[in-house]
């Protein structure tokens, strides 16, 4: 009898030991992970619901899309803002003639950007559009990102699919079950990030989709930091940095502001939010 009551002790400390060593764990990665936004300037002159946000560390400028508008009316509203690398209006209609522009990527002096069931082509240096892409039947195309050899995907969120211009030629390039209202994309490595209700990778030459992380709320703006991890908005007013297999909230501005499709400055750990209904850019630095 106080043999087994002696073993009672001693699972009762083990388990004791356990407890503190989690709590340790649990204290030295929250200490390790402590990053915090501040917001540094704020810019809303001219703006018209912006939607998205793109650096150009090539120009050092901002060009954000401005749907001016609803989201799937093609009203001929939608224009494109060109602002200096401190949130200053340079030209605030610098492209004009878009419906609902969303989604912009950048590859070799080009712009591309997402407008409802068109992926338009403008020359940056030339300051205009050069090229529309119809895509039949799409229903509301939202973002857009450049692979290294300069396959431009975009997603359509309301058709759960992804397509792909490759070689002057715009084609469906993903159908899938996990795609649920794809929105986000980032591409590298030969691996495209999906931001659905969860972040989804899939590989450039299988397209074998898996999900990394799960519970995201709606992924709309998703970017990859320089240390593997990413840093993703809700819409509805939540910005997310990932750890792992965590998300940990930086900013949450429900209610008062809407974090449409961000961009992030690596250089200037500057996170950029296009505010939507808000009508201005907020930049935030990252600090840790």
């Amino acid at each position: 009898m106080f043999k087994d009551y002696r073993i009672q002790i001693y699972k009762f400390i083990a388990m004791k030991r356990r407890i503190y060593l989690l709590i340790i764990l649990m204290v030295i990665s929250f200490s390790s992970f402590s990053q915090t936004l501040t917001k540094t300037w704020t810019t809303s002159e001219g703006l018209k619901t912006p939607e998205s946000v793109l650096f150009d560390a090539k120009s050092n400028q901002i060009y954000v899309s401005n749907i001016n508008g609803q989201p799937s009316e093609k009203d001929g509203n939608g224009f494109i803002s060109l602002l200096d690398a401190d949130g200053k209006i340079n030209k605030a209609q610098w492209i004009t003639g878009l419906n609902a522009p969303k989604g912009q990527a950048i590859f070799n002096g080009k712009l591309y950007v997402a407008d409802i069931d068109e992926l338009v082509v403008i020359s940056i240096k030339e300051a205009k559009i050069i090229k529309r892409y119809k895509i039949k039947n799409a229903k509301f195309l939202n973002d857009v990102t450049a692979s290294e050899n300069g396959t431009i995907f975009v997603s359509d969120m309301q058709d759960n699919k992804i397509y792909a211009l490759a070689d002057g030629q715009l084609s469906l390039w993903l159908e899938d079950e996990l795609l649920d209202n794809p929105n986000g994309l980032w591409t590298e490595n030969g691996q495209l990030y999906i931001g659905t209700g969860q972040l989804l990778k899939a590989d450039l030459e299988t397209k074998k989709v898996r999900v990394l992380l799960e519970q995201c709320g709606g992924i709309d703006g998703l970017e990859k930091l320089e240390d593997g991890n990413f840093i993703y908005s809700n819409w509805q007013g939540r910005v997310f940095i990932t750890n792992g297999e965590e998300s940990i909230q930086l900013l949450d501005t429900v209610g008062k502001q809407n974090t449409a499709d961000i961009d992030f400055v690596p250089g200037k750990n500057l996170l950029l939010v296009p505010t939507f209904s808000g009508n201005s850019i907020d930049a935030y630095t990252l600090k840790q």
